[in-house]
């Protein structure tokens, strides 16, 4: 639990250094919705739904499966070559689709 609550303060203290750009986000998001969807909302229970998730922490989860702190053979693969930017701009796409619970 301690870790969970270092996490979401880590998250809300930490800048995403620039915006991402939804537009070019969507263009990089073909892969990503092999499993997660075209907006988000997964394919099967096994794959998480990401649309409308905070873009803090869907670049902050990029972030760490391109570092290895976040440990999953499918997801390292996939951002194994795309840069920072690459990763802020999927986190904007992902988090301006309507996911399937309201933000507050």
């Amino acid at each position: 639990m301690k870790n969970w609550i270092a996490f979401g303060i880590a998250l809300a203290l930490a800048p995403l250094g620039h915006a991402g750009d939804p537009v070019r986000g969507k263009e990089l998001s073909a892969v990503c919705a092999a499993c997660h969807g075209e907006d988000g909302k997964s394919i099967a229970p096994m794959f998480p739904n990401i649309g409308g998730q905070y873009e803090q922490y869907l670049y902050q989860a990029l972030l760490d499966y391109k570092r290895g702190n976040r440990k999953d053979p499918i997801m390292a693969a996939q951002v194994e070559a795309l840069e920072r930017a690459d990763l802020r701009d999927l986190a904007a796409y992902y988090a301006s689709q309507k996911g399937l619970y309201l933000k507050r």
